[in-house]
């Protein structure tokens, strides 16, 4: 028998939620999700593909083992994913014996758009981000050229520790 209170729910209501009610469910859900892992969730937005003609996970499975959230599993003859889970780490693709058959999509906390697919890519990415930061903080020590000219050549004081 049907409840009474049924028929005063909005339905419409319910499937016209505001987008930002939508996000924060998303992300509360996410982060209930990842919590239990101890894994850090390093970017908030990406995408995941994994190619079904050329992956052979049923003879490796070696992406599923590497993954630190536990996002990948094997089903119905092909690794699927669970979006929820991945943090986009690159795991996956940094064990795949075929290139290209994971791709992942990533985006920084600075806009930057990260794309890569084979595990060269992801080391070489790793080492650009690496280097910039390495740049950043020699700027940050060594004096500019202004400072040199006007006398003021000296590392900032505290900054060789």
């Amino acid at each position: 028998m049907p409840n009474k209170n049924a028929s005063s729910v909005d339905i419409f209501g319910l499937l016209t939620k505001d987008s930002d009610e939508v996000e924060a469910e998303k992300k509360k859900r996410r982060h209930e999700l990842l919590e239990p892992t101890g894994v850090k969730e390093l970017f908030k937005e990406g995408k995941i593909d994994i190619n079904k003609f050329t992956c052979v996970g049923g003879q490796c499975k070696l992406c599923i083992k590497a993954c630190p959230t536990n996002a990948l599993y094997w089903s119905n003859g092909k690794v699927g994913v669970t979006e929820d889970l991945c943090v986009y780490c690159g795991a996956c693709v940094l064990n795949c014996m075929v290139n290209d058959c994971i791709k992942v999509e990533r985006k920084r906390d600075d806009g930057m758009i990260e794309r890569f697919g084979k595990p060269k890519d992801v080391i070489m990415l790793g080492e650009k981000v690496n280097a910039q930061k390495r740049l950043t903080r020699v700027k940050a020590v060594l004096p500019t050229v202004e400072d040199i000219c006007e006398g003021r050549g000296r590392a900032k004081k505290g900054s060789l520790d």
